[in-house]
């Protein structure tokens, strides 16, 4: 089971993306419990999470929420082409891959 959080300003343009991915993980069997939330929760969620996805829009805040996980799992700012296509597959792909480099 892989726990994927995404946050953006408001977690609303994150959520339609979480059923994108959700729907890309049944197709692909992969088990996936994907959830958004605001910013502003991001510190309090961050430890259910495997991995961090941050929308574009708050990508600026990377290095600041690195730092406060400590390396305990991956943050990564999602490509601004995918998120602007909603390309679920695509994004739950780089998830997946960036999750089996570091096995």
């Amino acid at each position: 089971m892989i726990r994927i959080l995404l946050a953006c300003n408001a977690g609303m343009s994150t959520s339609l993306l979480v059923k994108k991915m959700q729907e890309a993980a049944t197709q692909q069997h992969i088990e996936a419990e994907i959830w958004a939330v605001p910013e502003a929760e991001l510190f309090d969620e961050w430890e259910q999470a495997d991995f961090v996805l941050l929308g574009p829009q708050i990508g600026y805040m990377k290095d600041e929420i690195e730092e406060v996980i400590q390396g305990k799992i991956p943050v990564q700012v999602i490509d601004m082409k995918d998120y602007g296509r909603m390309d679920g597959a695509k994004v739950l792909l780089t998830v997946v891959e960036q999750l089996g480099s570091a096995s």
